[in-house]
């Protein structure tokens, strides 16, 4: 087999079965392991997978930008965040992370909720600032330009003086085996305090996260609460997911309702 047709074979395992096993595939093939890793290798740095001990795990193309995600799965993130808004109650105190999502979900808060948001993300203050009886306290830090949202070491201690309900959580990978992952440690570790500090975390996961992973573990899969998925997430994805540890939420498919 060629290296083009090999590595065209190790993506598509990666879409269908959410992993490879170097050993295993290089048996299948007939090939050595080192060839298979040769493989591994050019894909990573291609940024078409991430290598893990012994084989690889999808890459997550949510690990892009802002500017980048804005434009991925847009209507998904619409019906997460609306679902995020309506978990809200009044008079709570929720963590609200940066994000494309969270950034659906601050825009579709219900108008004349009374609520206290904590956020390390400017974008994220500024639609929460549209709602003029939300109460916005600010996390500040290093702007990461990236994810356009605040870090380091004063934010996390400024979090450990937090006492929240809910923590909707953002992510870029949501994997059975790799858990909740993020392209930054520094972001992967004021994920990780923000956690620490509210009573129970909600990842709003849009498709391109759910069986992908990225560089950094924030925690293991069943640390969220829920995850919450949208409507058609295939029921293999659903099933490895819950075998992980997570409270999987599918979404109602409003348009089969109407």
């Amino acid at each position: 087999m060629l290296t083009a047709q090999r590595k065209q074979l190790i993506l598509h395992r990666l879409a269908q079965e959410g992993q490879v096993v170097a050993k295993a595939l290089a048996e299948e093939l007939g090939t050595s392991e080192d060839t298979i890793r040769r493989d591994l290798r050019e894909l990573a740095q291609a940024g078409k997978l991430l290598r893990v001990h012994g084989g690889a795990l999808p890459s997550a193309p949510a690990a892009a930008d802002l500017s980048v995600r804005e434009q991925v799965s847009v209507t998904e993130k619409r019906a997460l965040g609306l679902a995020g808004a309506a978990l809200v109650r009044p008079r709570q105190v929720v963590i609200l992370d940066g994000g494309t999502t969270a950034l659906q979900l601050a825009r579709q808060l219900p108008r004349g909720l009374r609520a206290t948001f904590v956020t390390h993300s400017p974008t994220v203050a500024i639609a929460l600032a549209e709602h003029p009886d939300i109460e916005i306290l600010m996390l500040g830090g290093r702007l990461f330009r990236h994810s356009m949202v605040n870090v380091g070491a004063a934010l996390i201690d400024a979090a450990a003086q937090l006492r929240a309900d809910l923590y909707f959580m953002g992510v870029t990978g949501v994997h059975p085996q790799s858990g909740l992952t993020t392209a930054d440690a520094e972001e992967a570790a004021v994920k990780r305090a923000l956690h620490l500090r509210a009573a129970e975390t909600i990842v709003l996961a849009s498709p391109e996260k759910l069986m992908a992973a990225s560089p950094f573990v924030i925690a293991p899969l069943g640390a969220a609460g829920r995850v919450l998925v949208n409507p058609g997430t295939p029921q293999k994805v659903v099933r490895a997911l819950r075998a992980g540890g997570a409270e999987v939420v599918p979404l109602p498919d409003t348009a089969a309702q109407s």
